[in-house]
């Protein structure tokens, strides 16, 4: 079954570099960029002029377009605009992953090739040592407030075409070495329109963006969403649960984006934030993405708050969103990370033959904002899209007759006990019933008699008695004995990636060393 919405609005051959010069144009006064920490706002035109500094500092560096520039630092709009500037100026925006560990970012460093780093005081010593061992070491650039003063570009730029790489972002790895995405400046838009299009963000709303730009959904839906509906962008330099509503409600926020784990935070750890959440009338939706949210969270969030949570879908391989639920006071559907936005989507057999309404089988996208390639990497790239295009995410799920997608599952992390499929979600959610659950993720462990066999680990809310046995009652209860964990571990905090998705295989390896 398959289903297309809408198409891009922004056009093929648009590059960022030509959004920005649109913007500076058309609303050059108009705030973009606001930093709620040190109140310093960057307007349209404040960014054009800022960028293209960028730009031209890159290019006195020796740098020629196209070639890798990687940057390694945390949020703020200084940071925004350093990304933006790279690509402004028709170089490859290279991501470095600050939690990845020293030998990915090392391997990130010397697979990409990067020509510069820059990064910022606080990480700029470790990024030296790294670099370092690189075959030919990129040489680094510290941003802090001289450098960004003393940026200066009197002249005018060429901007890429849609068609120009414009960044490189690397999965996560969880197996083997991560692999780089290569996006377009097409890519890119198209997932940033994808976003505008499903949440009606106009130049009117105004984001609060607390996931790092170097994941695809702090990047490109916060901040290209944004700045191709003419938006606004609040960057505070991290996520925090007790200032996360006096942001909102100070800066006027419309929107967030976030990830299951940081609502269920919001959720367990809400106590006096009756009055920041009373006066946030301005707040449209709260959006959650980059794994599947749990109904038991999403209800008790939605009902605690009165907030609506939009759940949707994304990868980094298409430029974030690909799924996303409608807004009120349109349907939408609990557990299910909603319907098509600005590409197709196929739910097919092993062959890549779509399969009919209810059936399970993997979650495969078509459309502009579909990766170019991985780097350097022809046969992942061969394995990952088919010769008609379409991307094969890994997922498994299915479409109901109305087109809502609902996520079963990863091929890969399927738990084959006794030669039955068991899906990890299902147990998931059977764990976040129970009120004291903040995270839950279901593993597969070897077995002598089953193949595998069912486990989990949870984190607790403070203060929490919930045993063990309890939790495992519970299961029982919602799955059945035969998908029940037989041990379910209570953790401070469960293992997980750069955009706060819970590694279900480093989970499984860290019980193993545990026990």
């Amino acid at each position: 079954m398959t289903v297309m919405a809408t198409s891009l609005a922004t056009g093929h051959e648009m590059s960022v570099a030509d959004v920005i010069n649109s913007r500076a144009q058309s609303s050059p006064n108009k705030p973009f960029l606001i930093d709620p920490e040190s109140g310093e706002i960057t307007s349209f035109s404040n960014l054009k002029d800022k960028v293209s500094a960028v730009a031209a500092h890159i290019t006195s560096q020796g740098v020629e377009p196209g070639a890798s520039v990687a940057y390694a630092f945390g949020n703020s709009s200084h940071s925004a605009i350093i990304v933006l500037g790279i690509m402004y100026g028709g170089f490859l925006a290279t991501a470095i992953n600050l939690v990845a560990g020293d030998d990915t970012i090392t391997y990130v460093l010397e697979h990409s090739e990067a020509k510069l780093v820059f990064v910022d005081q606080k990480n700029q010593s470790a990024l030296a040592r790294l670099a370092f061992g690189c075959t030919n070491p990129p040489s680094l650039i510290t941003v802090d407030e001289k450098l960004l003063a003393s940026l200066c570009d009197p002249n005018e730029w060429n901007p890429p075409s849609g068609n120009s790489d414009g960044l490189l972002m690397y999965t996560s790895g969880t197996t083997g070495r991560p692999k780089g995405v290569v996006l377009t400046h097409t890519n890119l838009l198209s997932g940033g329109q994808n976003a505008a299009d499903a949440h009606q963000l106009s130049s009117q709303d105004r984001a609060l963006c607390v996931l790092p730009l170097f994941h695809i959904n702090g990047l490109c839906v916060t901040v290209i969403g944004p700045l191709v509906s003419g938006g606004s962008v609040v960057i505070p330099s991290r996520f925090s649960v007790s200032g996360f509503w006096h942001t909102i409600r100070h800066n006027e926020c419309s929107w967030f984006s976030v990830v299951p784990t940081q609502i269920s935070y919001l959720l367990h750890n809400a106590k006096d934030d009756h009055e920041d959440i009373s006066a946030c009338n301005h707040l449209r939706f709260g959006r959650s993405a980059s794994a599947p949210l749990a109904p038991d969270i999403h209800e008790a969030f939605e009902t605690r708050f009165g907030i609506p949570i939009i759940e949707t879908m994304g990868l980094t391989e298409t430029a974030a969103q690909i799924l996303s639920n409608p807004l009120p006071p349109a349907e939408r559907k609990i557990g299910s990370p909603g319907i098509a936005t600005g590409n197709e989507i196929m739910i097919a057999d092993e062959n890549q033959t779509g399969l009919p309404c209810d059936t399970e089988g993997e979650v495969l996208v078509r459309g502009p904002n579909v990766m170019r390639c991985y780097l350097k990497n022809e046969e992942a790239t061969s394995q990952a899209i088919t010769p008609e295009g379409w991307l094969r995410t890994g997922d498994l799920g299915r479409m109901d007759e109305d087109g809502y997608v609902y996520i079963t599952g990863r091929l890969k992390e399927l738990i084959i006990k006794g030669g039955e499929n068991i899906a990890p979600r299902e147990i998931d959610e059977a764990l976040y019933s129970h009120p004291d659950v903040i995270e839950a993720a279901a593993f597969a462990c070897s077995c002598q008699h089953y193949g595998q066999r069912v486990e989990a680990g949870v984190a607790l809310a403070p203060g929490s008695c919930a045993t063990e046995a309890e939790l495992i009652a519970i299961c029982e209860g919602k799955v059945g004995a035969f998908k029940t964990p037989d041990r379910i571990y209570i953790m401070d905090d469960l293992p997980k990636g750069p955009s706060g998705k819970i590694q279900r295989i480093k989970l499984a390896e860290l019980v193993l060393l545990e026990t």
